[in-house]
C-alpha cells in the first residue's frame, strides 16, 4: 500500500461535474493498494496517517496531527501510485491490486480512517475518472509505504 499525503487548506474531488468529496483544512490522501495488502497493513497505515504530526503547534513546529487540529481527511483511490516506470517509457501496473481486490481494501481503509478520526471521511468514486483540486498548505507532502 502506498499513500501520498498532502496537508491542505482545502481539497475536493469531482466526478462528471459533481463534487463527491470535499474538505477544509486537513489531509488530502491518494491511496494505492497492492495485492498483498491485508487488514494488518491497512491498520498500520490508518494509524500512521491519523497520528502523523505534520501540523504546526503554537511554536510553528510540526508537532500536531490531523486529530489534534480537528482536521478532515479526503481519501481518493489511485492505482497509478503502484506504477513501475523503471524500464521503458510505459509504466507497468502489475504491482497494483486489480479492482476486485483493491476496491474492498479501499472501502475498508476509508472505514478504518473514519473510525480512527471520529468523523466521516469524504472520498472520490473508486475506478472513476476524477478531477482532484487542492490548496496544498506548506507545501507539505509525504509518501508513505506500508511496512510489507
Amino acid at each position: 500500500m502506498r499513500l501520498v499525503i498532502q496537508r491542505v487548506r482545502e481539497a475536493q474531488v469531482t466526478v462528471e461535474g459533481q463534487i463527491t468529496g470535499q474538505i477544509g483544512p486537513g489531509l488530502m490522501v491518494l491511496a494505492g493498494f497492492a495485492p498483498t495488502d491485508n487488514t494488518a497493513s491497512l491498520t498500520w497505515m490508518c494509524r500512521k496517517l491519523v497520528q502523523l504530526r505534520i501540523f504546526g503547534d503554537e511554536n510553528g513546529q510540526m508537532n500536531r496531527s490531523v486529530v489534534d487540529t480537528d482536521g478532515q481527511i479526503l481519501v481518493v483511490s489511485q492505482f497509478t501510485l503502484l506504477a513501475d516506470a523503471r524500464k521503458g517509457n510505459r509504466p507497468s501496473y502489475i504491482g497494483a491490486a486489480p479492482p476486485p481486490i483493491a476496491e474492498p481494501l479501499y472501502q475498508q481503509f476509508v472505514a478504518m480512517v473514519a473510525a480512527e478520526l471520529g468523523k466521516p471521511v469524504p472520498t472520490g468514486i473508486f475506478g472513476a475518472d476524477m478531477q482532484v483540486s487542492l490548496l496544498n498548505d506548506g507545501p507539505v507532502t509525504i509518501v508513505l509505504d506500508s511496512p510489507a
